[in-house]
This record gives C-alpha cells, sequence and structure tokens, in this order.
C-alpha cells in the first residue's frame, strides 16, 4: 500500500503520533467507542425467525441441535468480520464492490437473490414484532370485542410506527441508532437468563449435544424433521442480509478516521474516486480498526450465541410438556405462564417484541444498503419500510400460521446464503480488491467450508423433500 507522508505524516514523528494518540488504546478504554456495527448485525441472530426454529428445534428434538448453533455461530463471526473488513478495507459496502467488480449480469442476479433474502427477512421480523405487541396487548383489546385477526393486525400497524421511531434515530447519529439496538439486544439477553433460571436444564446433556454433532435418526420421517429443522436454524443463525449490512455498518467510523466522509448524494463514482491508491488510508489505521472491530464481532456474536442456546434449552425443557410437537408462538407463549408463572410468559413476549422491533428495524437497513449498492440508486429508507410491510400484513390478514411462516422464511434464507457469502470469499481473495489485507490460506479454507457445509445441508434437505413427496 503507497505511503503518503505529506498526507499523514507532517513531521519525520507522525507514524508514532498516530499511533500515540490519533489511534485507539486498550488502556484509555477507547476500545469502547469501536463497539456497536456487530452488535446492530447480531440482532438479526436473534430475530423471530430464532425464535421460531428454536422453538421448532427445541421442542422436537431436545438439546439435540445445540452443535447446530455452535458451529453456526463460529461461520457467522467469520463472515461478519470478513464483512467488516471489506467495508474497512475498500470504502465500500459489499454490493457496491460486486456492482463495481462483477459483470452486469451477475451483480442483477445477485441483487435478486439478496431482494429475496431481505423480504424474507423482513417477513420474518416485522411478524414477530407484531406476534410479541399481541401477546402483550391483545387481551385489553380481547376485552372490547377485537377479534384476534383484527388485534393482530392492529399489532402490525402499531409496530411499523416504533421502527419508524427506531430508525428516525439515525438522524441524531449513527451511534445513537447503535446505543439503541444494544439496548434492546440487552433486554433480549436479560430475559433469557431470568427464563433459564427458571426451567433449570440439565446442563451435562446441553454440553454433551453442543460439542457432539448429531440428528435423530430413530426414523426416515424424524431424520427428516432434524434435518429441516438444522436447515432452518442455520438460515437463521447466518443472515445473508446482513453480510451485506456490516460492510456498511463500519463506514460512518472509518469517514471519522479518514477523514473522508461524502455527502449523502455521493454515488458509486464518488466512493470509487475516494478509494483510488492516493487516497487510501494508512495501513496502519486499518489494522488498528480491523482489531478493534474483530473484538466486536467476537463479544456480538458469541452474545447472541448464548440467547440463542437458552432459546433451545427453555424450549427443550418447557414446551415437553406440549401436546404438540410444533407449537406456535402464542402456544408457546401460553404454555410458560401455568408451568413457571405470569411472569414467564411476559418476559417471553418482550423478548419476542424487542427482538422484532430491533431485527425489523435492521432488515430495513440492509435492504437499503442492498438496493442502493447493487442498483447505484439513492433508496428513501422509510420507503423500504413501507413496502416491506406489506407482504406481512397480508399474512396476517390471511390468517396463515405465523410459525409456519417464520420457519419457512428461514429455510429461504439458507438457500440464499450461498449467493452472499461467494462473492464476500472471492472479494476478500483478491489482492487488487484487498491490497495487502486479501484472506490469508487458512481464513480462505474456513470461509469456502461453510459455504460447503450449506450448500451440501441445502442440497440433503432438497432431496429429502424430493423422496418424500
Amino acid at each position: 500500500m503507497p505511503n503518503h507522508p505529506a498526507q499523514y505524516d507532517q513531521t519525520g514523528a507522525g507514524q508514532g503520533a498516530l499511533q500515540r494518540g490519533f489511534l485507539p488504546n486498550f488502556h484509555r478504554n477507547e476500545m469502547w467507542t469501536y463497539f456497536g456495527p456487530a452488535f446492530v448485525a447480531s440482532v438479526a441472530y436473534i430475530d423471530p425467525g430464532n425464535f421460531a426454529t428454536n422453538i421448532l428445534g427445541g421442542t422436537q428434538f431436545g438439546y439435540r441441535l445445540l452443535w447446530v448453533l455452535l458451529w453456526s455461530n463460529a461461520m457467522a463471526m467469520l463472515i461478519q468480520y470478513l464483512s467488516a473488513k471489506l467495508g474497512i478495507v475498500t470504502g465500500l459496502t459489499l454490493p457496491q464492490n460486486c456492482r463495481k467488480h462483477f459483470s452486469r449480469r451477475a451483480t442483477i442476479g445477485l441483487w435478486l437473490a439478496a431482494e429475496i433474502a431481505a423480504v424474507a427477512t423482513d417477513l420474518a421480523e416485522f411478524l414477530g414484532a407484531a406476534i410479541g405487541l399481541d401477546l402483550l396487548f391483545g387481551p385489553l383489546l380481547y376485552a372490547h370485542g377485537i377479534s384476534p385477526g383484527e388485534s393482530l393486525l392492529i399489532a402490525a400497524l402499531v409496530s411499523t410506527v416504533l421502527v419508524f421511531a427506531i430508525l428516525a434515530l439515525d438522524l441524531a447519529g449513527f451511534r445513537w441508532l447503535e446505543r439503541g439496538i444494544m439496548a434492546f439486544v440487552a433486554i433480549i439477553g436479560v430475559s433469557y437468563a431470568f427464563e433459564i433460571f427458571l426451567v433449570h436444564p440439565d446442563w451435562k446433556l446441553a454440553t454433551i449435544h453442543t460439542l457432539l454433532p448429531s440428528l435423530d435418526r430413530s426414523s426416515a420421517q424424524n431424520f427428516h424433521d432434524s434435518i429441516y429443522a438444522a436447515v432452518a436454524m442455520l438460515g437463521a443463525t447466518v443472515m445473508p442480509h446482513v453480510v451485506y449490512l456490516h460492510s456498511a455498518l463500519v463506514q460512518p467510523r472509518l469517514n471519522e478516521l479518514t477523514g473522508s466522509a461524502l455527502p449523502a448524494t455521493a454515488t458509486l463514482e464518488h466512493l470509487e474516486a475516494r478509494n483510488q491508491p492516493t487516497a487510501l488510508p494508512r495501513r496502519a489505521i486499518l489494522s488498528r480498526f480491523l482489531q478493534y472491530e474483530l473484538i466486536d464481532v467476537f463479544v456480538a456474536m458469541n452474545g447472541a450465541w448464548l440467547i440463542n442456546s437458552a432459546m433451545i434449552l427453555m424450549a427443550a425443557v418447557a414446551f415437553v410438556h406440549t401436546s404438540t410437537l410444533q407449537p406456535t408462538i402464542q402456544q408457546a407463549y401460553q404454555t410458560l405462564g401455568p408451568l413457571f408463572g405470569r411472569a414467564a410468559a411476559v418476559v417471553f413476549a418482550v423478548a419476542l417484541l424487542c427482538s422484532g422491533l430491533s431485527s425489523s428495524t435492521v432488515g430495513v437497513m440492509a435492504g437499503q444498503v442492498i438496493i442502493e449498492g447493487f442498483l447505484d440508486i439513492k433508496f428513501p429508507i422509510f420507503l423500504r419500510r413501507l413496502i416491506t410491510v406489506i407482504p406481512a400484513v397480508v399474512i396476517i390478514a390471511t390468517g396463515l400460521d405465523p410459525l409456519r411462516i417464520l420457519v419457512l422464511s428461514q429455510v429461504v434464507l439458507s438457500f440464499a446464503l450461498p449467493f452472499a457469502l461467494i462473492p464476500l470469499l472471492l472479494l476478500t481473495s483478491r489482492a487488487d480488491v484487498m491490497q495487502t489485507f486479501a484472506s490469508a490460506r487458512r481464513t480462505r479454507i474456513a470461509g469456502w467450508l461453510s459455504v460447503a457445509v450449506i450448500i451440501v445441508l441445502n442440497a440433503v434437505l432438497l432431496g429429502q423433500l424430493a423422496f418424500s413427496s
């Protein structure tokens, strides 16, 4: 990477001053100013789709599928770091890099796959927020003659307004939005810590199934169902839309570090011009940023993994008492109250509401990054929210089972994952894109192994579906 002393080192001691004063220092606790992007991305890993798939997996298979969460989280950490790394080094989002380095036909194809993932994501997250709000306040409406269907529709409309309010935090600065999202993550984490305290899981059995992969082979149907649940959990844990989003979340801090902020009307050409070799930030700045982002990813993703594991544990213990192997979220809520007290049910609903609102906000942000990056257009984020409300409202109005829709949406996300991961791995491995920050051989191997696992799981699921039909 070229050195530009006139721009960055005004004196012979410039580099030392840069490292001592400009770059963050652990001893001065400046690391905390870098926390945020990965926590925003982590919301997608504890969204209502995770509630649905974890309830399904825990109820049907107990602790057996905990290993899926462990390995999914390992893949998620690698993928999220690579996405952030691409954004930090190039100053462009993943969709913008795809547009810059791939053919127009490939870019359009990738955009279509990304939009399908974004729609499935928005659907799951918005439904979750509406269900959570309805669980908390629906009984008050029922008492005034409002039907359950009408109550859920009202909850959906209120959720829309609340998501608009959360998005408006960004108007006060990106850190305000990050703090708001992190507060939601904290509430979800505390809620599930409370649930685990109530249900008293078998920690020894949970540890065994976390470390040792297994599927239910007691019958052909159970084997198929366990694969379906595993793929759904994988799709819910490694989310394609935040693969695109994380590369954008790091841009505000990159602009602060390099003094290269651009106007809101900047086009892809402006972004490319900023990242010509003569304008690239120094390697020292990028290296330090990447170190802190790695810590951000490690803490945030492991926090999401613990919350997901808690969901499985709660379902494995609490919902074994249900009369059905596939309880809806509403049935899960109704089961918790009689077994563990009213507080357990209310905390579950609060966690679901916080999950739905925060992840729906993040989903809208990802949708905007996708359409603007691939198509190089400016698209109002509030218009994006209005458009994505329509499919969820239609499903609610037609009375379809929200849990089935949530699980199905996660399977769709799992099939969409390779269309996000393959471009990311290709781009982060290219020296002409990443310069000296191109991925090392071991990173490339781990990345391609992750993609291979996802593709194989999806192929097995397709085969099972074909033979069972």
